[in-house]
């Protein structure tokens, strides 16, 4: 009984220590909070998180509820924590354009904004982080000031952006990186540092210096290299046609992928052939759908086993013609033919059957069957197939 006893008062001690520590969100409402960093004289800390978020908890759980870390914000801060599903998280998040999560927001008493930060991070680099926001010189307003006073200094400019870019999009960078960049001639652009500024900041397509890029490759390949140059090209035509196609913005997406189209190198090409065919999936636009991969699945995915699967599957769900069917068999073979797989196999059976061929849809559901039987697999969907092809 007694060690029962010494067991119980454990488990409730320990719960204790957890529950002292355990970081609880504190939503104080934000006019509240604004209110009391003016009368305290303190900045405004706000936390813009998601219930379902990862980093979040693993921020909440690990950093936050560090009894030191809480401390230091409570004493040098006013602290309010914003869930961006919520009526002030929404407003907030809009305000400031956020787009990863958690954000932690630093605001003056005037509302702004003089520093920021994105997603997780060990509690020692956290616990800097917090210092450089409450010191005036690592502050945003000093800094760009800085950088605005002497716009051609590198250091400067460097200092500003790499601050800026710990809290804010990729594309909210791109205002500086220019001031910076037209400073610069055409020639000054190939070098080691203003590729550096190239890579990280600049983000619109059309620019001066991204079309520079395009046309003197081999010039930035020598100060950088081929591959990164690549990965440049291709992450600002993500950078163009991701949001509209999250976004499902059709209209601009038509446009957009024009421009994009007009780089005519086919890394780029491959990308837009994603891209339309992941927007016509989710606007359901199947003959577009159709004229896309028509006009290049040949041309950009010849060699991709696995994504010609993916179209024929798509035909086999939502093309109803037969020409266009057996343009899909075709790509299904040739997916076979650089991988002989279970559900190649299984998918060539189907569309043949679609097609009405009976002969042909038996011959590759067994060899689907046979596949299945060998490595051990469950075959209840190509049994069904089987039954229903032996009843016609």
């Amino acid at each position: 009984m007694r060690f029962l006893f010494i067991l119980f008062f454990l488990s409730v001690t320990f719960q204790t220590i957890i529950a002292q520590n355990q970081f609880v969100p504190v939503d104080v409402p934000y006019k509240t909070a604004l209110e009391n960093a003016k009368k305290e004289g303190k900045p405004l800390f706000i936390m813009l998180y998601a219930d379902w978020c990862p980093h979040c908890n693993l921020m909440k759980t690990e950093v936050l509820s560090d009894p030191a870390i809480m401390a230091f914000l409570n004493k040098n801060f006013v602290c309010t924590y914003k869930n961006i599903e919520k009526e002030e998280g929404i407003a907030l998040k809009n305000q400031f354009n956020t787009k990863s999560l958690p954000t932690f927001l630093f605001l003056d008493s005037n509302e702004t904004l003089i520093y920021a930060l994105k997603g997780e991070m060990k509690k020692p680099e956290f616990q800097n982080e917090l210092n450089n926001a409450l010191n005036p010189k690592m502050q945003l307003p000093y800094l760009e000031k800085e950088f605005l006073a002497e716009p051609s200094n590198s250091d400067k400019f460097f200092t500003y952006l790499n601050t800026l870019k710990k809290g804010k999009d990729r594309t909210e960078l791109s205002v500086p990186t220019h001031i910076y960049l037209n400073t610069q001639s055409d020639k000054q652009l190939v070098s080691e540092l203003n590729w550096r500024v190239i890579a990280n900041g600049v983000t619109d397509i059309k620019s001066r210096e991204f079309q520079y890029v395009l046309n003197h490759q081999k010039e930035f390949a020598a100060v950088a290299s081929q591959n990164r140059v690549d990965r440049k090209i291709e992450s600002i035509v993500n950078e163009l046609l991701r949001p509209l196609v999250d976004n499902l913005d059709t209209v601009n997406y038509y446009k957009q992928r024009e421009v994009a189209k007009s780089i005519r190198l086919q890394k780029t090409d491959s990308l837009v052939f994603k891209y339309d065919l992941t927007l016509a999936e989710r606007t359901e636009k199947w003959n577009f759908y159709k004229k896309v991969t028509l006009e290049d699945t040949q041309k950009l995915v010849w060699n991709d086993a696995s994504f010609l699967k993916d179209i024929g599957n798509t035909y086999f769900k939502h093309i109803s013609d037969k020409e266009s069917l057996k343009k899909a068999i075709f790509w299904v073979d040739r997916s076979l033919e650089l991988n002989d797989s279970y559900d190649g196999n299984l998918l060539e059976a189907k569309l043949y059957n679609k097609i009405k061929d009976k002969k042909k849809a038996l011959e590759y559901a067994k060899n689907a069957k046979a596949i299945a039987k060998e490595m051990d697999w469950n075959s209840k969907e190509v049994d069904t197939l089987l039954a229903e092809l032996n009843t016609k």
